[in-house]
């Protein structure tokens, strides 16, 4: 996952300024996509006598998932959508106008209780980021406890290119079978921090399953931490170009104690 711009205000208007100008040497009223290579970035920078990022890769990354586009830009979407920055192919990015789509945490989720199986060693020195979140998942067999089914991490951090997107990673790939015998791809994004999931994303996972594990059925899962105790987990599908939440769930992880015969009988009657 590309590394996060150094936090000051200078390295944040470099990376504005940048996608800015490439946005406007291309965009006209009416426009509803558009595409642009790499290279641009570049030749921007030198245009605005600026040296270019050392991590291009992250100038697109942040403005995917972790802070808005300029308002110059913004300002042009039309009522109810955003620009989005999808992958179009190797070194080639897209523009596009998407309907306004952000999965967040609910603020009211019941929390589950679930005995932390997370190795002490692990816990001592694990921090909010993906890393540890992913791990956590693992430890805990989460993906099995949320989607009901045994599954298999099969890779962490897998990059692979997709036909019509290009290079695409995904933070961890699942296999799952049910009792039926029906067999599943599980692609999993895990968000730490400020980031934000948004549809490009799961969009891109789901291609790659296609793609890839076509006699698989795929389900898409992103996890985010709320603290370090408690890990969110949404499933999510698209209905029509719309992304939504088929689940969500907010598991607390606790010590085995921790969990009381009030606690047991309060799960058992939100279970389904």
């Amino acid at each position: 996952m590309p590394q996060k711009p150094p936090n000051t205000p200078d390295a944040a208007a470099l990376y504005g300024a940048i996608i800015e100008r490439v946005f406007l040497a291309h965009f006209t009223k009416g426009m509803t996509e558009f595409t642009f290579e790499r290279k641009e970035l570049v030749k921007t920078a030198a245009d605005i006598s600026r040296s270019a990022p050392a991590n291009l890769g992250d100038l697109i990354y942040s403005f995917r998932f972790r802070q808005p586009l300029p308002e110059s830009i913004r300002e042009t979407a039309t009522k109810g959508r955003e620009w989005v920055i999808e992958l179009a192919g190797r070194s080639v990015y897209r523009f596009r106008l998407s309907r306004i789509n952000r999965i967040v945490p609910s603020a009211n989720a019941y929390e589950i209780k679930v005995p932390d199986a997370t190795p002490e060693i692990i816990n001592m020195y694990a921090k909010t980021d993906e890393q540890a979140l992913l791990a956590k998942v693992r430890y805990n067999r989460l993906i099995d406890i949320f989607l009901r089914v045994t599954a298999y991490s099969l890779q962490s951090h897998l990059r692979t290119t997709v036909p019509g997107i290009g290079q695409i990673e995904v933070d961890e790939l699942y296999v799952g079978v049910r009792n039926t015998g029906q067999q599943f791809v599980i692609p999993v994004q895990a968000k730490g921090g400020n980031d934000q999931l948004g549809s490009t994303q799961i969009l891109q996972d789901l291609a790659l399953c296609h793609h890839a594990f076509p006699g698989l059925t795929p389900r898409a899962v992103a996890v985010q931490f709320v603290d370090k105790e408690v890990i969110v987990m949404f499933e999510l599908a698209f209905q029509g170009e719309d992304l939504k939440v088929v689940d969500e769930r907010h598991y607390r992880l606790v010590g085995a104690s921790e969990i009381s015969l009030d606690d047991l009988n309060a799960m058992t009657a939100i279970s389904d």
